[in-house]
């Protein structure tokens, strides 16, 4: 995108918010690509009368717009997925922490458990993913599978058995921060080696594809989101991806231990936004029962909300795992440091 298209953008965004700016609205950037959304918005002014205004696109670059938009950006809510890039935003100085406003903290912090949410709570999780693996049946024995971590797939008995993404993609990074988190640089560093000795081909494709990848017999195992494998399961993604779903078994990695890597997509009140009311308002119809159903029903992701139940075709690998614990924040603070080994270790 050149610089021309990209102020023209910007200039839409603003012309289209600012039109209405004193209308009862809010104006939310979604780095979400979940069509379903939309019609949760539209509940949401169905019953409050708010209207919601979406720019969508892809994380990264939303953030970088509403930084070049300054002072003038009518945002007044950024969603995004990773934790990662809510850590990010908020050391951009872009979000408003929610706990400056004593009603709606104490309702939002209700439902956020502290993990899942950034200081102060200038961000919240909106939606809970596991990052899992996924075996063939065929080929993994259940003594392989007893006790196993991720730790555990930088192990010789692994050699030319793994697939995974490149560590260019978010969800790698922090996974591999949340290793930093836990063990430090040196050691997992020396994990990321092993673990790029034992890849069975160079990453490539997205996380269906490592799927794909097990089920077809290119490799054993896999390290890929929860989600996926209810997206292919449930045949939007085709007859192919479908088949392939059914040829692999997921695993909750490191139950013995810290527990199985949990990330979030989330969303943070922005501290120049024109419309702060609506905008707590609508963080708190996220965090409702009835939204958090459609979000999980509609996602394929793990509720916030207690008393929620995942989408049947999640449900069925159970819910009741170990989840690590590790504060998701800390993705951000040591994605630095992860992006770094990963490049060392030829990933």
């Amino acid at each position: 995108m050149n610089l021309i298209t990209k102020l023209l953008q910007i200039s839409l965004a603003v012309f289209i918010f600012s039109a209405n700016s004193f209308a009862n609205e809010v104006n939310l950037y979604s780095g979400r690509h979940y069509d379903s959304d939309e019609q949760l918005y539209a509940k949401f002014t169905a019953e409050t009368g708010i209207k919601v205004n979406v720019i969508s696109g892809k994380g990264k670059a939303l953030m970088q717009q509403i930084i070049t938009e300054g002072a003038s950006s009518p945002a007044d809510l950024f969603v995004t997925v990773d934790a990662g890039n809510l850590w990010k935003a908020e050391k951009e100085g872009l979000f408003e922490p929610i706990d400056d406003f004593d009603a709606s903290s104490i309702k939002i912090r209700s439902v956020v458990p502290d993990n899942l949410k950034g200081p102060n709570t200038t961000w919240v999780a909106l939606a809970k993913r596991a990052r899992i693996m996924y075996y063939n049946p065929r080929t993994v024995s259940a003594a392989e599978l007893e006790g196993l971590t991720y730790e555990d797939l930088a192990k010789p008995e692994w050699n030319g058995r793994v697939v995974i993404r490149k560590s260019s993609n978010m969800y790698n990074q922090s996974l591999v921060a949340s290793l930093v988190a836990n063990h430090g640089v040196e050691a997992t560093e020396a994990w990321a080696n092993g673990l790029v000795s034992n890849m069975a081909r160079k990453p490539e494709g997205n996380d269906r594809a490592q799927i794909m990848a097990v089920a077809n017999g290119e490799a054993d195992i896999a390290v890929a989101n929860s989600y996926y494998i209810a997206l292919m399961l449930s045949g939007k993604k085709g007859t192919e991806q479908q088949e392939a779903a059914n040829k692999v078994v997921p695993f909750f990695p490191s139950q013995d231990g810290r527990g199985t890597h949990i990330n979030v997509s989330g969303i943070g009140m922005l501290k120049l936004g024109p419309n702060r009311e609506n905008a707590l308002k609508l963080i708190e119809f996220l965090l409702s029962e009835t939204a958090q159903n459609h979000i999980v029903n509609n996602s394929f992701e793990y509720p916030l909300l207690e008393g929620v139940n995942p989408h049947p075709l999640i449900a069925q690998f159970g819910t009741d795992f170990k989840q690590d614990q590790t504060p998701v924040s800390s993705y951000g603070e040591f994605n630095p440091d992860a992006v770094k080994l990963m490049e060392r270790a030829g990933w």
